[in-house]
Order: C-alpha cells, then structure tokens, then sequence
C-alpha cells in the first residue's frame, strides 16, 4: 500500500491503522516520489492526498492513468468541495474522503476498494457488444478493450450481473461502494457518466428517469 501524505502526523496515523489491518506500507510526502513509488514497487491501492506540495494529487493521478496505469487510487483533501470530488472522480479517482476523516474509516474504504478490484476466476458477462471478464479485470466493446478503474468496473458488473434490472443511486451506492459515499448519489452520475464515454454508442447503461439505472442491450 502506498501513503502520500505531507504532513508526518497524518501519514503516520495511516499507515499505522493500514499496517493494523495486515498492509504493507510505502510513505511518500511528494508528488514527484509517489510516481516513482508506483513504477518501483506495483502498490495494490494509492491513498492519495491531494494537497500535495509541488505535483499535486490531481495531477499525480492524472499521470498514472495517462500511462496506463489503473492502480486503484483513493484520493484525501482537507477541502469539502463538490467539484474538486468530482474532478477527482472523472480523473479516475476509485474513491475520495475529506479531513478529518477516521483512520477505522479510510481502512474500510481501502478494503471496498481492493473488494471490488478482485476477480471471481471464469466468470464472462456481456450485454450487447458490452463483454466483461470479470476474473482478469478486463472490459470490452466488441473487439476493443476498455481500460476501467476498479470502481467502474465494478459498477458496470454489478449491472451487467443483474440485466434489465433497475437499481436506485442508493442501491447502486450500498451495493457497489458497500457505505454511504461522501460524495452522495451524484457520485453515481459521475461514474456512469464516466462509463457512457468510454464505451461510447455500445454502452449498455440504461437511464430509467425518476428511478435509476439498468444494463439492457435493447
């Protein structure tokens, strides 16, 4: 697990709380060394911190998936603003809390994270052109692979799994976030929005005004 936190009082409650629950523990305190981190040592999750110093959590999230990279990333700020969590969101951010925030908490949220992250071996689903292999993590659009954090493929699982039923934003939340995000249902939105862009005219995520959201290849 890799802790980028510039303030020592911070980074250390974390990783102390990480290390608790049976975590490996890399610290970090710029940007700039987080990068390097991840090429060297292939973390499992990043907590991010946003206010960072110099290159800050943004754009070090900015530069993983721009390389490819899809380490599940969940970001920490000190600012309680919508529209810095969902830029963070859009960005590829698999999940985001504010200060001060419970060290019991972000460890729950870590392991929500590196959940949805893993596979169940053999298990293909598809829905139109839409095919998911949910074992290897991987995502289709016809022929074409698309590249998905670990929430949005497991959001798009979880509707693929049960098609043509319709699920509530806060059936979505319990079930994919597994908590009540601080981002609220517009965190749903935002990761569907996310999935419609990057599968295009083959999306299968179906709109249900009033109620929610389905996978339906009609």
């Amino acid at each position: 697990m890799l802790v980028v936190e510039d303030e020592p009082a911070i980074a250390e409650l974390v990783a102390l709380y990480l290390r608790r629950d049976g975590f490996g523990v890399q610290v970090e305190s710029s940007g700039d060394a987080a990068l390097a981190a991840v090429r060297t040592l292939s973390p499992v999750a990043v907590v991010l911190d946003v206010g960072l110093p110099g290159m800050n959590g943004i754009e070090v999230c900015r530069a993983l998936r721009a390389a490819g990279d899809w380490t599940p990333v969940l970001f920490v700020t000190a600012r309680d603003d919508e529209v810095d969590r969902l830029l963070g969101l859009e960005l590829g951010a698999d999940d985001y809390i504010t200060k001060p925030f419970s060290p019991r908490e972000l460890a729950l949220r870590v392991r929500t994270v590196l959940r949805r992250s893993s596979g169940v071996a053999q298990e293909v689903l598809q829905v139109g052109s839409v095919r998911i292999d949910v074992g290897e993590r991987r995502a289709f659009a016809g022929s074409a692979e698309v590249s998905l954090t670990s929430t949005e493929f497991g959001l798009l699982a979880y509707l693929m799994k049960h098609p043509r039923q319709v699920f509530s934003r806060e059936q979505l939340l319990s079930a994919v976030w597994g908590y009540a995000s601080v981002a609220g249902t517009r965190t749903v939105d935002v990761h569907i929005a996310q999935l419609r862009a990057k599968f295009g005219a083959a999306s299968p995520i179906r709109t249900v005004r009033g109620v929610g959201y389905s996978a339906d290849a009609s």
